[in-house]
């Protein structure tokens, strides 16, 4: 059976439910809209237990169809809903890009995603995938960038940002400071943003953040600051609630962040054996993000007489080519 239309059908599938649930009070333009962006969301869904490699064919699929539609758009308000799909869909075939280790890719889809964003007039969808291409740029090292852009999308909403955006976009901001090595804004912006998410309301986030945004996952941002600082006392110490929250290969990554914390107080032995359940988890699901991340955890240790837990590593990680 030809991969990319299992998917398809399982994408359509996964929508089908909900998009029944769906009115159409807006014109065929808005149902289409709703279709478009359900099958979005049913892909997205399916990147936590798949290969990136597989979906991503799909999702260039459904970017294709979507410019199709948007294309034979007669209306202004048709256009801007589906200027707001295609956005999402840009930024998703960004992170299977990011996930597959193509930087240039995931950089032009991310970019995108903001001026598609910027297309619909809706300031928030502006701001979230402004903010996306922030944490992108955070993690790859380039932390004045990504502090530029955070601070970008704080102005594109000015004072009406609703509070989830406001403990998200602290998080980015911490990440970019860890990325240009300075510990006291780092540790600023992660508390606030915690206390920005303890406050929370429990209703569901509003589009187009379609995860909870909560503590857990500032800890998990917490524990990958302090892999990038090299803090220890940061990573070890909230490395079990860290690994509770997100999926198979959110939870690898974070694995090798606990693993460079490992490292960093001098315990080889747990760091290296964490690194390669993260490196097999990498390898099961393709992802050169994962790999090329452990790849970065092994350039830190140096030694002329590696332990075999070492050796073992180093061995399973030069055969892997993704």
């Amino acid at each position: 059976m030809d991969r990319r239309g299992f998917l398809g059908g399982v994408a359509a599938t996964a929508a089908t439910p909900v998009l029944a649930a769906l009115p159409d009070k807006a014109g065929p333009g808005s149902g289409q809209a709703a279709a478009l962006r359900l099958s979005t969301s049913a892909y997205r869904r399916l990147d936590g237990a798949t290969p990136s490699r597989d979906l991503s064919e799909a999702v260039k699929s459904h970017m294709r169809l979507i410019q199709s539609i948007t294309g034979a758009a007669t209306g202004d308000g048709d256009r801007n809903r589906l200027a707001a799909v295609g956005s999402e869909a840009a930024s998703l075939a960004g992170w299977l890009a990011w996930d597959m280790g193509d930087h240039g890719s995931a950089r032009i889809w991310y970019g995108s995603a903001v001026k598609a964003a910027r297309s619909s007039g809706d300031p928030l969808l502006a701001a979230y995938q402004t903010g996306s291409l922030a944490q992108f740029e955070a993690h790859m090292g380039n932390g004045t960038e990504a502090l530029n852009l955070a601070r970008r999308a704080r102005r594109v909403l000015g004072d009406r940002r609703p509070p989830v955006a406001e403990a998200w976009l602290l998080s980015v901001e911490a990440l970019a400071h860890a990325a240009d090595g300075d510990r006291r804004s780092t540790d600023r912006a992660l508390t606030a943003s915690r206390a920005a998410a303890e406050a929370l309301p429990e209703d569901p986030p509003p589009w187009p953040w379609v995860f909870t945004f909560d503590p857990a996952k500032v800890t998990a941002c917490r524990v990958t600051c302090g892999a990038r600082l090299g803090l220890a006392a940061w990573v070890l110490s909230d490395d079990a609630e860290a690994l509770a929250a997100g999926h198979a290969k959110q939870r690898a990554l974070l694995m090798l962040d606990i693993a460079a914390g490992h490292l960093a107080a001098g315990r080889v032995e747990s760091a290296f054996a964490l690194a390669r359940r993260a490196l097999d988890a990498g390898v099961a699901y393709k992802s050169g993000r994962i790999v090329e991340r452990a790849r970065a955890v092994r350039r830190t240790f140096t030694t002329n007489a590696p332990p075999k837990v070492v050796r073992d590593f180093d061995e399973r990680l030069y055969g892997v080519y993704l």
